[in-house]
């Protein structure tokens, strides 16, 4: 927590919480796979406390609180049998699974902007380490369980208000050190952190709103000198009887006649009437019409195939 919530009992109880039903979402993870009660207990305590012990490790406050505040320790370990045994209570609980889950993002995000600020990072650098505290749990134990992370797979704001906590985080932190708030004032903006963190994940779920992906195109603009590319084919044109398979590839028959030294043209199977330019390696050369370049231009462009001796 902040400073302000790290001295109220009340917010030290919520914490105890957030860690507990955190775990309880990381054992639900571990029953759907099937798993025993070692990797459900187990997957329960990375889960809560795992964002914690990325934080810990990046700011070199060793050992980690996920293995070294007894009281977390035990309260994820409980949290990981006590799922074991009423998961198909829990199964039904979605969204009052859901609004402890975002609960648990808010708390975890201001806990980790928080703790990064005491230890004199800069404000990016605790916004950082917000996000991952509420995030890590629940990469760790995706990864674990062989699953696509949530922060990947979940399009709704998850990454989002974390961000936007860990911010507001640091903005209030910096107005309490400057002495532009009071004691009071920075208990009370932490906690609409908290709650503003809450509502943009469960409103994000509730209206199925969603990050965007890319942009989608159906046309592609490119200078026109890249549309006209070389490509290479190991195998013999089956209607030109100016080249031969060899096992270098492709080359020209000699004494191919006047018949074999002309450039042949043909069309693609969609009939689009893109010009091909055989070489004397058998390389062909693609060239679109739609061009409109000048005779001398596309003279220039496409390449005749030379004979075996060396002729035009």
């Amino acid at each position: 927590m902040g400073i302000a919530l790290q001295t109220s009992p009340f917010f030290q109880m919520i914490e105890y919480l957030a860690v507990f039903f955190c775990g309880m979402s990381g054992g639900m993870a571990a029953i759907r796979k099937q798993y025993d009660i070692l990797t459900i207990i187990i997957t329960a305590w990375l889960t809560a406390l795992g964002g914690g012990l990325i934080r810990d490790v990046f700011l070199g406050a060793l050992p980690p609180v996920g293995v070294s505040n007894l009281g977390y320790v035990l309260t994820a370990f409980g949290a990981g049998i006590v799922v074991a045994i009423i998961h198909p209570e829990v199964d039904e609980l979605k969204w009052s699974m859901l609004i402890i889950d975002a609960l648990a993002l808010g708390l975890f995000a201001v806990n980790g902007a928080s703790k990064a600020l005491m230890y004199s990072t800069t404000s990016l650098t605790a916004v950082f380490l917000g996000t991952f505290t509420a995030m890590g749990g629940g990469m760790i134990r995706d990864m674990l369980l062989n699953e696509v992370p949530q922060v990947i797979k979940d399009r709704h704001w998850y990454i989002i208000p974390a961000v936007i906590g860990s911010f507001l985080t640091v903005v209030v932190w910096r107005w309490e050190e400057a002495k532009k708030i009071t004691f009071q004032t920075e208990f009370a903006l932490d906690v609409v952190i908290v709650v503003l963190v809450v509502v943009l994940r469960v409103i994000s779920v509730k209206f199925n709103i969603t990050v965007p992906g890319a942009m989608k195109r159906t046309h592609v603009h490119l200078p026109r000198r890249i549309l006209v590319r070389e490509v290479h084919h190991r195998g013999k044109p089956t209607d030109d009887p100016a080249f031969e398979s060899t096992s270098s590839g492709m080359v020209p028959v000699a004494g191919g006649g006047e018949e074999s030294r002309k450039t042949p043209e043909r069309k693609t199977a969609a009939g689009n009437g893109i010009r091909t330019s055989v070489t004397s390696t058998g390389s062909f050369r693609f060239e679109d019409p739609d061009l409109k370049a000048s005779d001398a231009e596309e003279d220039r462009r496409v390449m005749r195939v030379v004979s075996s001796d060396g002729k035009k």
